[in-house]
């Protein structure tokens, strides 16, 4: 008997901020892929993301390599809006000013505690 080839879905969602994910999950194509490029499995990646099935996880493989350049563009777009996302929260917040805080009051306190109380 034959077998009917049917086309698979892609699990690929694009959601109201642009942001691609997968399988119905918060789970993103950037995610899966880093794990992908640093050599982990379709196996390990559903281990690592139970939400996904493993057919999803394949699925996603499968998709970024029969469409890796506009995907790698999408990838590199997004770490340079990340990027950027970290480069303003430095820029309003500045690593250093919260430790100069943080001490300025650890000192001031142990200032008040050594200074002789009057009664």
């Amino acid at each position: 008997m034959p077998i009917a080839i049917e086309p698979i879905c892609s699990p690929l969602a694009v959601d109201d901020h642009g942001t691609i994910r997968i399988g119905g999950t918060r789970v993103t194509l950037d995610s899966v892929i880093a794990a992908f490029r640093e050599g982990y499995s379709a196996e390990e990646i559903s281990e690592q993301y139970p939400s996904l099935s493993l057919a999803d996880v394949y699925g996603t493989i499968a998709y970024y390599l029969r469409r890796r350049e506009p995907l790698d563009l999408y990838l590199r777009e997004g770490l340079a809006r990340q990027d950027e996302a970290y480069a303003e929260i430095d820029v309003r917040h500045p690593p250093g000013s919260i430790r100069e805080r943080l001490l300025g009051r650890s000192q001031g306190k142990r200032c008040s505690a050594s200074s002789p109380t009057r009664t």
